[in-house]
């Protein structure tokens, strides 16, 4: 049963014939989660697309933030010629863009030009490796999106003018939980909220975040590609609402030194093919909880925990990620697992039906295919290997020091996820070498850069 706002092929095509949709956005996400594609005129989608493709340069694959394509992957290159992707339509993915007029989003899976084959580095790629594996084990993963923002008063394109300083808040005063702070964004948090919701991306809520200007807007979960789905449509939709009201806001982890950075709280859970929980158990409570923990649900901790260090670049993916992990901020800097507890990476929530773990460690700048995948295979070796999580933590993570560390900068993530054999034998090795060379090009540009914090700090000091 299609939530309000996505539709099925039949009611699209009777939505174009019509005239009520007249413009069909077809999109894929890129390493980075942005959404890539082409605004089709809706006939033309239905008579030559439809049941066939388009067709993408695969330069999208391997470039960076500025388009420009970068040399060093086997993938594609100057040599190959950056040839085309088939971009075939994802039917159970067809919703309306509620946000703009008369208009649909459909996401599209990557094939080779010549093969029926899905091209493996794209991300929608990795995730549907990850969740085949778990369709084989009777498993039906849900996830959910906690992402929070910053938002401005200045547009877009002033922010750009600004060097995006000097920025003017939405809000003054931390507003955390604030109904009165709320209501002064309501016109845009507002219209993000309704657009979302009206866009088959279910919307539980919104909320005054921890610093000022900052925002969280939750989405209902769903299962894997679903919920990868919603999360970056949202995003889109959110800068463009955002944008239609002269604002702008921001996804990236610190956007500043004396705020909050943005998290991404991702909740997980795994359900059989009926729907009944595989989390919750009938064995022993947690001490002081009514949550009962399957077997299932302690092996995959154990298997999050033993291999969170080794995929932190996929949950942090750029330098300006590793800003956000500050002690006393509620971003984790210890890889442990504890009931309820704000302080570590992996907090177990909820009881029933609803048990499940929530990571802590991305912030709102990663790419939730890639997260989900990262998550999801570290459970997957964990049932597999019965992995024992250990007991669990008690007080404040920040200061147990025996904790493991959350890898505090992105060489550091680099340097684990290459050195550990766990995302070779979940992902392949062609994966792993695509996602280490996109990692280290992002690297390397944030290395050469000369920032403002340098000139400030030496230009007539020094």
């Amino acid at each position: 049963m299609n939530v309000p706002g996505q539709l099925d092929r039949a009611e699209l095509e009777a939505g174009i014939r019509s005239g009520e949709i007249e413009t069909v956005m077809t999109v894929f996400p890129d390493l980075y989660g942005r959404l890539m594609g082409k605004r089709m005129v809706g006939r033309f989608f239905l008579d030559e697309i439809a049941d066939g493709a388009w067709h993408a340069c695969d330069y999208l694959l391997a470039s960076d933030m500025e388009m420009e394509p970068t040399p060093g992957f086997s993938f594609t290159s100057w040599e190959s010629g950056y040839g085309d992707m088939r971009a075939v339509p994802d039917w159970t993915s067809v919703r309306r863009a509620a946000w703009l007029e008369k208009t649909v989003i459909v996401m599209c899976d990557l094939l080779h030009e010549e093969e029926d084959r899905p091209i493996a580095v794209s991300p929608r790629s990795i995730l549907a490796a990850q969740l085949a594996q778990a369709s084989e084990k009777g498993i039906v993963p849900h996830f959910g999106s906690e992402l929070e923002f910053f938002l401005f008063r200045d547009s877009f394109s002033s922010a750009r003018s600004k060097g995006y300083a000097d920025l003017d808040l939405s809000q003054a005063y931390n507003e955390d939980y604030h109904i009165l702070s709320g209501g002064f964004a309501e016109p845009v948090v507002g219209g993000i909220r309704r657009a979302a919701d009206a866009s088959g991306i279910p919307v539980e809520f919104s909320k005054g975040e921890a610093s000022p200007g900052q925002h969280e807007i939750n989405l209902r979960y769903a299962q894997g590609m679903e919920m990868a789905d919603r999360h970056v449509i949202y995003k889109l939709a959110a800068k463009e609402v955002a944008a239609q009201h002269d604002s702008s806001l921001t996804f990236m982890a610190k956007w500043h030194t004396d705020h909050a950075g943005n998290s991404l709280h991702v909740h997980m859970s795994f359900m059989d093919p009926e729907g009944a929980s595989l989390f919750s158990g009938e064995g022993d409570a947690i001490p002081g909880t009514q949550a009962r923990p399957s077997d299932c649900f302690r092996h995959a901790v154990g298997g999050l925990l033993q291999h969170a260090s080794a995929l932190a670049m996929l949950f942090a993916p750029n330098p300006n990620s590793y800003k956000r992990y500050v002690e006393d901020t509620f971003a984790p800097t210890r890889v442990a697992w504890s009931y309820d507890n704000r302080t570590v990476g992996f907090r177990v929530v909820g009881h029933g039906a609803g048990l499940r773990v929530e990571c802590r460690i991305p912030g709102g700048d990663a790419n939730p295919y890639l997260v989900y995948a990262g998550l999801l295979a570290a459970a997957l070796d964990g049932l597999e290997q019965k992995t024992d999580p250990g007991p669990l933590f008690e007080g404040n993570g920040y200061l147990a020091d025996h904790l493991a560390r959350v890898p505090h900068t992105l060489r550091e993530a680099i340097e684990a996820f290459g050195a550990s054999p766990f995302p070779r034998k979940a992902f392949g090795p062609d994966v792993v070498e695509h996602l280490l060379h996109f990692a280290r090009t992002e690297l390397q540009a944030s290395e050469r850069a000369v920032t403002d914090y340098e000139r400030n700090r030496y230009f007539e000091r020094i």
